[in-house]
Order: structure tokens, then C-alpha cells, then sequence
């Protein structure tokens, strides 16, 4: 079996963080060829550049072999933190130089709502979490787009209520209820 192959249970990223931060070159060399696709993939997804995603994933490379000794395992996985390294530069990215392109109001919500369905798509592939994502999958495409956007934008891009609200052009207080209401409906329906 290939080290690109390896499932994620068989990958021991915590041994992989700790060899990274005794200086393990060949280490980081096997994360990459672990992850490197995936990251690419979450990455363009939020950035939506090809070249831009490259260098984002090279830097967060860069970052996740001279951090690594910061990996703290009592606040999560080794490898959602090595993901949430990747995220993070990604979002500062689009923060720091998003360029946006004039598009009438129906094409800018449906191109949203795609966009935000397929980063769900690829954080749940992302995090291996098909029995969860088989779960909430059908649930999140119940909600009405706009609560589901709502949704995906906080808990899949990182948005922060405000950047959502406008975003989606709408009152700060109503993206509250809307993603409060979109939680409860998400709870009951995988109940």
C-alpha cells in the first residue's frame, strides 16, 4: 500500500508531528504525501484559485514543519490541526486580497450556494467523517439554501456572523436566527 493510500486510522499523525518537530525532513515529506491532495483541495475551495491554493498549501507546509512542536493534542486531533493550519492561511488570504467580480443577485446566490455545498463535500471527506457527513449530508440539503449557506459559511469557511450578514446582504440578527433556527432543525433532524 502507498503512503498516499494509507486511510486516515492507519496514518499516525501525532508520531508525524512529533518527528516534524525533531526535525524529521522524510516526516513532512510523508504528511504531504498524505494529505497534500486533500489540502489542495479545501484550500482552492476557499481561495477558488489554483496558483493561490499551490502556495497557500507550500506556506501552510512551512508552518506545519516549523509549529510543530506547538501541537497541543488536548485541543484536538493532530490532524485537524494540521487542516486548521491550511484554513486559516487560506482565510487570511481571501480577508487580505479578495478580489470580487460584479454578478446580478440570483447568479451570486446560487454560485454561493454551490460553493458552499461542495466545501461541506470536501471538509467531510476532508476529516473523514463519512458516517457523520452521511448523517448530516441529507440534513443540510433540507434547509432552505439561504439557512443552509448560513450554515455552511460559519461552520465550513469561518465566517463570522457579520461577515455573513454581509454577505448575504441581510440583517446581522436575522443570520443569528437564521443559523440558531438552521441548528435546531440540523439536532432534530439526526435525532
Amino acid at each position: 500500500m502507498s503512503l498516499s493510500s494509507r486511510s486516515f486510522s492507519e496514518f499516525d499523525y501525532e508520531a508525524t508531528l512529533a518527528a516534524c518537530a525533531a526535525g524529521d525532513r522524510a516526516a513532512m515529506q510523508r504528511l504531504y504525501a498524505q494529505e497534500g491532495a486533500r489540502l489542495l483541495g479545501v484550500v482552492e475551495r476557499i481561495v477558488r484559485d489554483r496558483a493561490l491554493a499551490e502556495d497557500i498549501v507550500h506556506d501552510a507546509c512551512v508552518n506545519i514543519w516549523t509549529r510543530a512542536a506547538s501541537f497541543e493534542r488536548t485541543l484536538g486531533s493532530a490532524r485537524g490541526w494540521i487542516y486548521s493550519v491550511a484554513r486559516n492561511l487560506a482565510l487570511n488570504a481571501v480577508r487580505d486580497g479578495h478580489r470580487e467580480v460584479a454578478v446580478d443577485d440570483e447568479t451570486a446566490a446560487a454560485l454561493d450556494a454551490r460553493a458552499s455545498l461542495e466545501a461541506w463535500h470536501d471538509m467531510a471527506d476532508a476529516f473523514a467523517w463519512q458516517d457523520s457527513a452521511g448523517r448530516i449530508g441529507p440534513c443540510l440539503e433540507q434547509l432552505e439554501p439561504v439557512r443552509r449557506n448560513c450554515i455552511l459559511h460559519a461552520y465550513v469557511d469561518g465566517f463570522s456572523h457579520g461577515e455573513i450578514a454581509r454577505r448575504l446582504d441581510a440583517p446581522l440578527g436575522t443570520v443569528k436566527a437564521w443559523i440558531k433556527r438552521s441548528l435546531a432543525a440540523l439536532r432534530e433532524c439526526m435525532a
